[in-house]
Formats: C-alpha cells, structure tokens, sequence
C-alpha cells in the first residue's frame, strides 16, 4: 500500500494516485469516488492521513465523513446510526408525490425515521407540508434534527409512541424503512452494517414483519381519510403484508424498484 505520509489534501490532491491507490488495494470498489468525497472531508494532510487509515481499516465511509448523499440532498449520519440506503429513493419518491397530491398543509410522518432521510426530501420538495419523524434511537435522532432543521418535529418512540396526540387522525403520509431483515439473516448482512450499525435497525424478527406489522395494525386511527401508509420490504414479504393491511380494512398496492428484490408497499386508508 502507498505510504499516507505522501497523502495531500485540498484541491492539490485532485490528481494524487496515492489516496486512489490506498483505497483500491483495501478493496474499496469505487476508489476514485470515495477519493474525492475524503479529500474534501479532510481539513488538512493530516486529518487526511487519519482518515484513510480509519477506511483502510474497515471504517464505513459515510459516518466517517459525517454525511450521505440521498437524493440530492446530503444528509447528517454518524457512527452507530443506520445509514440510508439508495433503494429508499423509491419510498422518498411515492412519499414526495403522495405528501404533495394531499394538498396544502398536508402532514407527513416518518416512522422508524433513523436520521429521517424520507422526511427530509418531502420537506425539501414539498412546501407547506408539515413533516415530523419518530424515532427511539436517541443518536439517530440527534441526526434527524439536523436534516429536519427542526428538532420539535423529531419524536422519541417505536412505532407511533411519542407522536403528538395532536396528529391523530391527520396523517396523510405515514412512511417508513421499518427494521425488515429476519432475524436468521443477520449473518447474511454486509460486514458493515453488522459492524457499525446498531442491529435493532436491521433486524425485523423471525420473518422480518415485527415491526412492519405493528405499524399496520396501529396506523388506522393515526391516518386521515385517505392516509397513505408506505412501507419498503422485500419483494417476499409482500403477500403477508398485504395481508395484514386488507385485513385492517386498508386498500393496497405495489411498486417494485428495477431489479424487482425490494419496494415499497402503499396501503390506504378508505
């Protein structure tokens, strides 16, 4: 491995092989990519030079840097914080255009929000909707106050506990990357996120459907006429899902990402 000593930082590294190498041979797959993005971390060579040495052994790059990109917005992450995935852009966008189709005012909620990456992009492309986040993790949700820019609309509970009683029944948007992995799975999580995330993020029980299913059963009295309840699972736990919600008296739909592995499930309130 190139020596991090010879590392610059700033706009004199734009060219410098060196960090592209370090990365390369520690396996990173988009060396040139994670380059720039710990260039323009860097204060100086030095603090360069730390945090290559972190990444080359093993630290996910995001929290390093403190920040994730996330359809075009670049939001705050840290360690010990689940870090949101790009196929959430699928449950950002049918939670942006249902936000938006509910009018003027509409109120949007984030549930299981993490560093409330949904909630975010609704408030950046929906203006008068008013958005909140709910989330137990007290570093997640350190975060999501700053991607909300507002801490009073970031609530402290599992499911819908701690959302202000206020907003029952006026949800139009309930949104939510629920913990969906089955506990049997965990060993088949990336290195990273078993290492560096907490796993009550990740884990969703025996068939990934614990938390998604007390979602379903408890979001009736919460939605608004016409609510919309939008969930991201895998592609398998679907059927069951749907299940539940018909059964809850809520009208479902679909929508699958590209490569058909997960999507969002939308139920509705009738």
């Amino acid at each position: 491995m190139p020596e991090v000593g010879a590392l610059a930082a700033g706009p004199a590294a734009a060219s410098d092989p060196a960090l592209v190498a370090a990365l390369r041979a520690a396996g990173c797959v988009f060396a040139e990519e994670e380059a720039a993005i710990l260039r323009e971390a860097a204060a100086d060579a030095a603090h360069l030079r730390e945090l290559l040495a972190a990444r080359v052994a093993g630290a996910p790059l995001e929290p390093l840097v403190g920040w994730v990109a996330f359809r075009g917005l670049r939001l705050s992450v840290g360690p010990g914080v689940f870090v949101p995935r790009q196929r959430s852009v699928l449950l950002a966008d049918r939670a942006v255009a249902a936000t938006r189709a509910a009018g003027e005012g509409a109120v949007m909620l984030e549930a299981f929000a993490g560093v409330a990456p949904i909630a975010a992009c609704v408030r950046a492309e929906v203006p008068g909707a008013q958005v909140h986040a709910a989330e137990i993790d007290g570093t997640a949700r350190g975060h999501a106050r700053r991607n909300l820019a507002d801490a009073s609309r970031v609530h402290g509970g599992s499911v819908l506990d701690g959302v202000p009683e206020a907003l029952r029944g006026r949800l139009a948007v309930i949104a939510a990357v629920a913990p969906y992995v089955p506990d049997a799975e965990a060993a088949l999580l990336p290195r990273e996120a078993r290492d560096a995330e907490p796993m009550t993020a990740l884990l969703g029980g025996v068939d990934g459907l614990e938390h998604i299913g007390a979602l379903i059963l408890r979001c009736g009295p919460w939605l608004a006429p016409g609510g919309h309840l939008l969930l991201e699972m895998h592609r398998r736990q679907m059927d069951r899902a749907r299940a539940l919600g018909e059964g809850a008296g809520l009208s479902a739909r679909r929508t699958l990402r590209a490569d058909e592995s997960t999507g969002v499930l939308e139920l509705a309130r009738r």
